[in-house]
């Protein structure tokens, strides 16, 4: 009698915050793992073609990454909420001060520091909305536009 042992499949998540494919959820997508390494801006997307585990190509069709900017933009205005709500728990805003210009100051300073990782983000997200998870990646073709 043979235990096989079944790996358990990597979660939504997990492989969306790590920049993994969304077919397999095993192969990275971006060419560097650190979206801090290439400091030019020019080399921050810089993605495979295809997956190196599944062979999904990630450049679906002509034009396709320009909506990852509605992406970037929501995950933005998330990241602002959920600062502007530890602000005021955590340092409070009063009328009688200037602690509301001070949290732009700090929200603004943390959208920049995190724009590189926001802009893959929304690479990773959107990819999703058009490549599904496929538990059978070896055996079934992946999904091609165009």
């Amino acid at each position: 009698m043979s235990t096989a042992i079944k790996t358990p499949k990597p979660g939504f998540l997990w492989s969306t915050l790590n920049m993994r494919c969304p077919r397999c959820r095993k192969g990275d997508m971006f060419l560097s793992k650190n979206a801090y390494v290439p400091l030019t801006m020019k080399n921050i997307l810089d993605m495979h073609e295809v997956c190196p585990v599944c062979k999904q190509r990630y450049h679906l069709e002509v034009g396709f990454w320009y909506g990852t900017g509605y992406i970037s933009y929501v995950v933005c205005i998330a990241l602002s909420i959920v600062s502007f709500f530890l602000w005021w728990l955590i340092l409070g805003f009063s009328i009688d001060d200037n602690s509301v210009f001070y949290w732009l100051g700090a929200d603004v300073f943390l959208l920049i520091v995190l724009q590189p990782w926001i802009m893959r983000l929304g690479r990773s997200i959107y990819i999703r909305f058009f490549v599904r998870y496929d538990e059978d990646y070896e055996n079934t073709p992946p999904t091609h536009f165009s």
